[in-house]
């Protein structure tokens, strides 16, 4: 459904995004996953047809982006960061007003804006005013004006950005519906433990794909090992571990210490280094991977 070949943008000397490259499935969550500057936004923009590539090529839903922008426009749902809600019209006006602009007929909008607000479980809230809803409220209905006219692939840029937990929990339910009914979405997030959601992740850092596959896949593929290390003085015990010999990171995680070190480390060094921590080895989030492999490409 997604299929980007070497695909560059620059902004005169800044290259925004560098040779990317991939692919997503029909009925895939795809989750491209990076800081802020990445190039994410960028890239999602380009495979919306809403900006030209410098180089490069890209074809959705079939349509190649830059030779037929309106076709892929016509079968695509792009939420933006900041979706064009109207702040004084109601959750019903709002949905109205974006079913005239894709010209939806009356009887297709009658049967699909009642499932839509009973899928969100936004139907007793359809009299409020756009303006008076919480941040996740506003995202569901941004995501239920993008669906209106039924796209084969959606596209959300940071969708969860500043949603509360329990709203970004709701908002990932829906995306799973969406997917069951054969719908193909692709997202974007600097929240690296929504990656975990996705059947794929791409990881991006300075406008670069750096790595792209499953989660499970992504951390079994990690060279470094990863080890937890809980320690009473963290600040001492961090500098102290990343004098260890094939250590290639110690980074802070919640109260502990994650360290990233070459297979020939062994727990018996970390103990050594820091006298008094509790070490054990742990398998990998995605936010380690991640973390692991900018630090690798910085040493580089």
């Amino acid at each position: 459904m997604v299929r980007a070949l070497d695909l560059t943008r620059r902004f005169g000397e800044l290259t925004a995004v560098d040779h990317l490259s991939l692919h997503v499935a029909k009925g895939e969550v795809f989750g491209l996953v990076g800081p802020d500057g990445a190039g994410k936004t960028t890239t999602l923009r380009m495979l919306c047809a809403l900006m030209d590539p410098t180089s490069g090529s890209a074809e959705v839903a079939g349509c190649d982006v830059a030779k037929d922008p309106q076709g892929v426009k016509d079968r695509i749902g792009y939420m933006a960061q900041r979706f064009g809600l109207y702040q004084d019209l109601t959750v019903e006006e709002n949905m109205v007003f974006y079913a005239d602009l894709f010209g939806i007929s009356k009887q297709d909008r009658n049967r699909m804006m009642p499932r839509f607000l009973e899928m969100t479980r936004m139907a007793p809230f359809r009299e409020r005013p756009a303006g008076k809803l919480s941040g996740g409220m506003k995202q569901k209905l941004a995501l239920m004006c993008t669906l209106l006219h039924k796209p084969e692939v959606l596209f959300l840029d940071e969708p969860t950005n500043g949603v509360d937990p329990v709203s970004r929990r709701d908002f990932w339910v829906i995306l799973y519906d969406l997917v069951k009914q054969g719908m193909t979405v692709f997202v974007t997030t600097a929240y690296l433990d929504e990656a975990e959601r996705c059947d794929r992740v791409g990881l991006m850092d300075k406008g670069r794909l750096i790595q792209c596959d499953t989660p499970a896949h992504l951390k079994e593929k990690l060279p470094e090992s990863t080890w937890q290390v809980a320690s009473p003085n963290s600040r001492q015990a961090r500098e102290a571990l990343a004098r260890v010999p094939g250590v290639l990171s110690v980074e802070p995680s919640g109260a502990n210490l994650h360290v990233f070190a070459g297979p020939e480390v062994e727990a018996g060094a970390l103990e050594a280094a820091a006298p008094g921590s509790r070490v054990e080895k742990i398998v990998p989030s995605i936010e380690d991977v991640f973390i692991a492999h900018i630090r690798r490409a910085q040493r580089q």
